[in-house]
Order: structure tokens, then C-alpha cells, then sequence
């Protein structure tokens, strides 16, 4: 038996994560796993329910899993509260560390059938299959802050500190990942400007002489940005810091046809956290629009890399490239002569076409 966290959250989390749990039930149904979900408050839902963003009780429970399926945090409704409530703020980040989940892994490949979704032409996207590893503890997003007054006005002030330790780490890991890939990795960074850059370099390159199998190439930030869209099929794993990744693995997605098909795993702990790449989506919630084609993928994702249920995992892709193949797609995925449909048909078809495929 598996036991799973189950974060809903805000805006249209509630409507994709029960369609990534019909996936899993179908699994086990197949397989003879028993999967025991047991839902928790985070974000600003649990704001409004509790006055926290992150619940003593949903971070025990998240402790106590071996995995967590989280949907979407934050919202509009929330923006105006001190910086220390706000749901991404107050309940992602701490989530993170807490859980020491430092490397998140955000795959980005296209499906055959959704090569015309995307607004690139199909001869630059076909065929790609990037993974981005994205240091997820570090970095600006977790240093000091502060504001204060000038003559010049108020002044706000973020810190970005790496230590070469937080580097090696998702580095090696990232060579690691390279070498049962590809054999090809990409660090990403701003070392002609940034001094945490430079480190970053100086660490990786260091790195690199440990694994000669794996061809190590630097690239700068905004040429990386650049190449996702020129030419996106030169890249294999992808490795950067918080900051650059956050940003670069929203562009990767539009490679994919839309944000709604990528999912992601963040890594480092015992327990692995595992969600869309896509925020909470308030102007769709509510409306069944929403495509939960990514937080079905990252229930896969789950599989493996928390379960080791390799073969449960290829089940949910198959599935799902199935389901594509057929026509079948939600409205940011659209095309005329498809079928659309809502998030819950959506989630249906992906759990029938897992019950109706041979083991």
C-alpha cells in the first residue's frame, strides 16, 4: 500500500487532482496496488479555512506520506496579504524546504498528436524530449529580504545566495540523469554579470571532469531562452538555478502545445512532491476548462520515481498519448476536427483507456 497526500489547493487544483487520482485508482486496480489518499489543506483555501497557508496538520501529514500530489497554489484573492501568508510564499517555499526537496524536474516532450497545438512550427518542436532540472531551495527566491527608505524612494532588496554545496548537488544529480539519457547536459547560467553565476560554473566545470561520458555545454540565460524556441532539439537535460528555471520551464512548456501538459517532480527528501507546472488558473476555476493531462502525467512521475513502478508509469503516458491520438482535447489544446472536451471527461477517458489496455 502507498500512501499519498493529497493537495488540492486553489483555483482549478481542485478539479485536476481528482482526475490524476482516477489514473492512479485505475492502476491499482490493474496492478493489485492499494493507494490510500488522504487530502490536506494548503494555499489560500487553507487560509480561509485555518488562517495558515501551510497547516501544522497538512505539513505532519505530508511528512508522514511517501508522496504528495499537489494541485495549484494561489490567487488573486490573496495577493494583498504580508508577504509571509501568501499562499506560494507561505505554504509552497516552506513545503519545499521542509520536505528538503531541493532538484525539481520538469519534463518537456511532445506528444505526436499535439504538434500543431503549439504555436512554434511542427519542424522546429517535432520530436523534442527535454528534462529540466531546476535547483529548488537556493537562490533568490529563498534570501533575505527588505525594504527600506532613501532619499531616492523605498528601496526593496533580494538576496540571491548558492553555496557550492546547494551547487554540486543538483549538478551531480543532473549529470547522473544525463548519463541515462542522452549524454548531454546544458548548465545554465548568467556568469558574466552574476557572481553566484560564476560560482555556479566554477562548480559545475569542476563536476563535469567526473563524468566524461556526459558532454557538459555552459550557456548563458536569455541565449538559452533563445535557443528553446530556435532550436529546442539541441537540448537534452537542462540544469540552472531557482530563478532562471522557474522562468525557462514555463517557455519550455509552450513547446509542448500549453502549459496544461507539463508536469514536474521535486526531489531530495524521503517524500517526493509531485504537481503540474501551471499555476491555480482563477479566470478558468470553477468552469471544468482546465487540462489535467499534466497533473495526470506527474501522478506518473509519482510512480516512478517515489514507487519505482516503472511499468505503472509508461501505463499512465500510454494512456494518455492514446487518448490524444483519438482526438480527444481540452479547450487550451484545441484544434478544429477534435473532439473537445472538459476536465473531468478528460480525466475519464485517460482512467478507461488504463483499464481497457492488455496488461
Amino acid at each position: 500500500m502507498y500512501r499519498i497526500a493529497v493537495l488540492p489547493g486553489d483555483g482549478i487544483g481542485a478539479e485536476i487532482v481528482p482526475e490524476a487520482v482516477k489514473a492512479l485508482q485505475a492502476i491499482g486496480e490493474k496492478y493489485g496496488h492499494r493507494f490510500d489518499f488522504q487530502e490536506g489543506l494548503v494555499g489560500g483555501t487553507a487560509i480561509d479555512a485555518v488562517g495558515k497557508p501551510l497547516p501544522d496538520e497538512t505539513l505532519k501529514l505530508c511528512q508522514e506520506s511517501q508522496a504528495v500530489l499537489l494541485g495549484a497554489i494561489g490567487g488573486p484573492k490573496w495577493e494583498d496579504l504580508a508577504v509571509e501568508l501568501r499562499p506560494e510564499v507561505g505554504a509552497l517555499l516552506p513545503l519545499r524546504k521542509h520536505l528538503g526537496l531541493y532538484a525539481n524536474l520538469r519534463p518537456a516532450f511532445l506528444f505526436p498528436d499535439l504538434v500543431e497545438a503549439s504555436t512554434l512550427k511542427p519542424e522546429v518542436i517535432r520530436d523534442i524530449d527535454i528534462l529540466v532540472v531546476r535547483e529548488l531551495t537556493g537562490g533568490l527566491y529563498f534570501g533575505e529580504k527588505s525594504r527600506k527608505q532613501s532619499e531616492e524612494g523605498e528601496i526593496a532588496v533580494d538576496v540571491c545566495t548558492y553555496s557550492d554545496m546547494e551547487i554540486e548537488r543538483i549538478c551531480r544529480l543532473a549529470f547522473e540523469i544525463a548519463r541515462k539519457r542522452r549524454k548531454h547536459l546544458t548548465s545554465v547560467d548568467k556568469a558574466n554579470v552574476i557572481e553566484t553565476s560564476r560560482l555556479w560554473r566554477e562548480v559545475v566545470s569542476r563536476l563535469a571532469a567526473e563524468y566524461p561520458d556526459v558532454e557538459l555545454t555552459h550557456m548563458y540565460v536569455d541565449n538559452c531562452a533563445m535557443q528553446l524556441i530556435r532550436h529546442p532539439r539541441q537540448f537534452d537535460v537542462i540544469v540552472t538555478e531557482n530563478l532562471f528555471g522557474d522562468i525557462l520551464t514555463d517557455e519550455a512548456s509552450m513547446l509542448t502545445g500549453s502549459i496544461g501538459m507539463l508536469p514536474s517532480a521535486s526531489l531530495g527528501g524521503a517524500v517526493g512532491l509531485y504537481e503540474p507546472s501551471h499555476g491555480s488558473a482563477p479566470d478558468i476555476a470553477g468552469q471544468k476548462k482546465a487540462n489535467p493531462l499534466a497533473t495526470i502525467l506527474s501522478a506518473a512521475m509519482m510512480l516512478e520515481y517515489s514507487f519505482n513502478l516503472v511499468e505503472e508509469a509508461r501505463e499512465i503516458e500510454d494512456a494518455v498519448r492514446l487518448v490524444l491520438s483519438e482526438g480527444y482535447r481540452t479547450p487550451d489544446i484545441f484544434e478544429e476536427g477534435r473532439i473537445q472536451v472538459n476536465t473531468q471527461q478528460m480525466g475519464d477517458l485517460v482512467a478507461r483507456k488504463i483499464r481497457e489496455r492488455g496488461k
